[in-house]
């Protein structure tokens, strides 16, 4: 069995970027405990957005934070959940952005939730685009967990089994097929094109999948190797709600390494460079046909 060490040893050149990932994994390690043994209650906090925390959002973001702490080639971090870019050790190598713990709204009903991380070789966020990124990597914490990864050589899969990470999909594909989570609804009200887009799904029989999380969801397709999630922006929120820095880009980063594609409606996610932390992006990712027809469509 190959695991996730082995692969990073055959296919990374760099010592510092092996060391960071093992870090990453390590973290995810830690959390997957803690989806198991912490509480689904509410923290009593809420992150800089203003949306409130449930326990296991502070606690993944405590993982991680320690794990890439202890990583003297980890020169900042920035979490969903703070303000402002933290710098770790200024000789560092790399920058670490993630989102600790997506769909927190799904861990009270026992769905799927996961973790987001990108990795750059830079010593800030602002002024990147998701492009740099040498690294992304999707954690998925349902009755299996599972790493999707990426170091732009393909994007493949390792499983948890007794305390490793093994290699279970060598080579994750996407291409066409009639599979649609369409995010943000209500968007149809006002937007018309969008409500246009989501009757051709409906009409041409398109199979329905959709959790309300973008990490089960967009795994989904890379397993089925098929289908589109999509989330545009609405009158109350222009550019939809999820983050570039933290979703967008290492979404759009491990669906391309697998030769699907990610549009904010008119323009690649990967070439948007990130202005602010904040900074939320409309997304329609999956194949690259489908991804096309929501660009016609919202335009």
């Amino acid at each position: 069995m190959k695991t996730l060490k082995d692969y990073l040893n055959e296919n990374v050149r760099e010592e510092s970027l092996k060391s960071v990932l093992i870090s990453l994994e390590n973290a995810i390690k830690g959390i997957s405990v803690s989806v198991k043994t912490t509480s689904t209650g509410k923290a009593g906090t809420s992150n800089v957005y203003g949306e409130e925390q449930i326990a296991l959002d502070v606690v993944s973001d405590d993982i991680l934070t320690k794990e890439l702490s202890e990583n003297k080639y980890v020169a900042v971090i920035a979490s969903e959940e703070k303000e402002d870019e933290e710098i770790l050790h200024e000789n560092g190598q790399y920058a670490c952005c993630y989102d600790p713990l997506d769909g927190s709204s799904l861990f009270d009903v026992n769905l799927t939730v996961g973790t987001i991380i990108g990795v750059y070789g830079s010593k800030t966020f602002l002024g990147v685009k998701g492009d740099e990124q040498v690294a992304a990597i999707v954690a998925v914490y349902g009755p299996r967990t599972v790493i999707v990864l990426t170091v732009r050589m393909g994007t493949v899969e390792f499983t948890l089994k007794d305390g490793e990470f093994v290699m279970t999909n060598e080579k994750l594909t996407v291409d066409e097929g009639e599979m649609f989570a369409p995010g943000n609804l209500r968007a149809c009200s006002s937007n018309e094109k969008y409500f246009e887009l989501v009757k051709y799904w409906i009409k041409n029989e398109y199979k329905l999948r959709y959790s309300g999380g973008m990490v089960p969801d967009i795994y989904q397709i890379l397993v089925k190797g098929k289908g589109i999630f999509s989330y545009p922006g609405y009158p109350e929120a222009p550019e939809g709600k999820l983050r570039l820095l933290f979703e967008c880009a290492p979404m759009a980063l491990l669906l391309e390494e697998a030769g699907g594609a990610a549009s904010d409606g008119k323009e690649r996610i990967l070439e948007k460079e990130v202005e602010a932390l904040a900074q939320r992006s409309p997304i329609f990712i999956g194949s690259k046909g489908e991804v096309l027809r929501c660009e016609e469509y919202m335009n």
